[in-house]
């Protein structure tokens, strides 16, 4: 399981996470930042295998994935 945060201070709402996302972790969502961009949301952490694709594709920097050991 990881603990994936996107900051909204950063998002711009681009979405790339959600197609770099292999297990398809990341959702368009109603939330705004305080742009008015529409955020990506997180749906079912516990699927996430911490590839951190999503990070490293991220061009804002705005998404931090947290591996938890087991």
């Amino acid at each position: 399981m990881a603990n994936i945060t996107v900051d909204g201070g950063c998002c711009k709402g681009c979405y790339i996470c959600l197609t770099a996302c292999p297990k398809k972790i990341f959702v368009k969502s109603k939330k705004r930042n305080k742009y008015g961009t529409n955020m990506p949301g997180v749906e079912h952490p516990d699927e996430c295998i911490g590839c951190r694709m999503c990070e490293r594709l991220c061009p804002d920097g705005a998404i931090d994935v947290e591996v938890e050991d087991k």
